[in-house]
Order: structure tokens, then sequence, then C-alpha cells
């Protein structure tokens, strides 16, 4: 029986690096973001609204189905250790321990807010849109969809609003589970952190799933399971992994509008609440939606983004 553990966290925080370097670790398959929990969870509300199901109720058989969805999916990997990355998971521990019927252990990858805006603007203006491409930038494609000028400002608002942005997206789900009080089953991997010391943190990680340690090179690194980024990202490069392990990124300050540094710089112990454990583990601060101007009726809190 496979041992199955989670990642979650934020984009552009390193969770493809983390991977790649999992996966030099014989025991261990760690792939790119899968369908998994969303299969879970569409297959667990269409018996719920199903009203044949209704009538006549199988919940032992129900949640079989829904549990053994992961095995099937990871059926063809020959490896004892299976890491399933979703960022949603962090709100859905329990389908894990529900369903999956093992602990829940997530590794949450996560990075300074500003250094992930700067991240993305960078990428977006490295992959301009080709003639022939499936689609444009997902950015920018919500942009014209809500009908806003196209600017770094206007970019960054857009990845900081609860509809639909993937930054305020990952900071929402992982903060469900922490309000629902499941901070003991999250370990967060700071990207600075694992650029600069890759084999401590990879240790911890270890220790934290509860696997035996392993020697990791960080030399002719290579992703070894490309997703089709320009199909469901329009970015050639959203998960190109470089073959030497050092930081690439710009200094946000030379990438981001003063008025989104500002936006940072005000808001950044709310955004960064895993900064913020007291003593007792709880994390008391909690992310906002802090840009007032895009969209309209934005929502403060929006927690049952999943639900």
């Amino acid at each position: 029986m496979k041992s199955f553990y989670f990642m979650a966290g934020l984009p552009r925080a390193g969770s493809t690096l983390l991977s790649t370097l999992l996966n030099q670790n014989p025991r261990i398959y760690s792939g790119p973001s899968s369908p998994v929990l969303g299969t879970m969870y569409g297959i667990h509300d269409d018996f719920q609204s199903n009203e044949l199901y209704t009538g006549y109720p199988k919940p032992n058989q129900v949640n079989e189905i829904i549990g053994s969805v992961i095995e099937h999916w990871y059926s063809d990997i020959d490896k004892p250790v299976v890491i399933d990355k979703n960022r949603a998971w962090c709100a859905r521990v329990p389908f894990i321990e529900g369903y999956i019927k093992q602990e829940a252990k997530i590794i949450v990858p996560v990075r300074r807010i500003d250094e992930i805006l700067a991240s993305i603007l960078t990428m977006i203006k490295r992959n301009p849109f080709q003639e022939g491409q499936p689609r444009i930038n997902f950015v920018d494609e919500q942009l014209v969809k809500m009908n806003i000028p196209i600017n770094d400002e206007t970019r960054c608002q857009y990845l900081l609003t609860s509809q639909g942005g993937i930054v305020w997206e990952s900071l929402n789900a992982t903060k469900i589970g922490v309000d629902e009080g499941h901070s003991d089953k999250f370990h967060y991997v700071d990207y600075n952190d694992l650029v600069t010391d890759p084999q401590g943190q990879l240790n911890e990680i270890y220790e934290f799933l509860g696997e035996e340690p392993f020697e990791h090179t960080f030399d002719n690194l290579s992703n070894q399971h490309r997703e089709d980024d320009i199909t469901t990202y329009g970015l050639g490069d959203m998960h190109e992994v470089h073959s030497k392990l050092e930081k690439t990124s710009p200094d946000p300050s030379e990438v981001l509008p003063e008025s989104i540094i500002k936006l940072y710089n005000d808001n950044k112990e709310n955004l960064e609440f895993w900064n913020s454990e007291d003593d007792s583990g709880v994390i008391n601060n909690q992310p906002k939606v802090i840009n007032p101007n895009i969209p309209p009726n934005t929502p403060k809190n929006n927690y049952n983004l999943f639900s």
C-alpha cells in the first residue's frame, strides 16, 4: 500500500523545484498539480445532489469510491511514497483523513508575497503572446474578461483578489486549514530557505513525513514531469526548473509598481500570516482582500471558497 502525502502552498514558491528534488529519492514520486482533489470533491458533490442517491443512500460505498480516486490515479506509479500536489489541500484536510484514511501531512511552500508578484510579472513579460498560441497568459486573460485595463498594477491587484487571483486563492486555502485547527499537519518551506539550504530543508521535510533522510544533489536539475504550461497558463515556462539551484528572480523593487510595493508593505503581516504564530501554534492574523478597486464588491473574507 502506498503512503500518500500532499503538497499545497503558494504559486512561484518553489513547489516544482521541491518536487524535482524529492524525485531524486528512489522511494518518492512527486508529480505536477493533479486533478485528484477536484475529482474527489466532484464525486462527493454529485452524490449529494443526486436524487437517486438521496432516495436510497449508500454512504459507505460512496466513501469507498471517493477514497479510491487517489489509488487509481497513481496506479501506474511503482513507488511506495506519492506526494500529490494541489494548492487546495490545506482547505480539505477532512478529505484526506475521512476518505483516503491516512494521516494528513501537507508540505506548504511559501514565499514573500512581493517576490511572488515580481516573479509572475517577470514571467509574463518573458512570454509575450505569440500568434497560434491557444490562449494569452492567464492573468491578462481574466483582466480582459473583466474589462479592466492591462498593466502591472492591475495584474498584481487581480492576483490578490478573491475573484480568481491565484495568490489570494492559495493564501485563502491555507488559512482555511489554519482556522480549522490543522496547523500541526502543515510543514511550511520558505522558498529562500530552500534555495540557500536545500539539504537542510529536505531533511526537515523527511522528518515531518517520517521518512528516512536522503542525500540530494543540486546540479544538473531537470523537471521530469512537465505540464503543458502554454495550454494551461498561456506561459511557456511556468514550471521550468533551472539546472543549477540558485535564486534567479529579480528584486521586487525593480519590478513592482510603487503602489503595489506600498500595498505589500502596508499588509505584509496579514498576507504572510505563517510568520505570525504564537507560542500555542495558533496563527492570529488572517489574509485580507487588500485592494479596494478591482474587482467591485469583492468580499472581505471569502473563507468558503471550496465549500
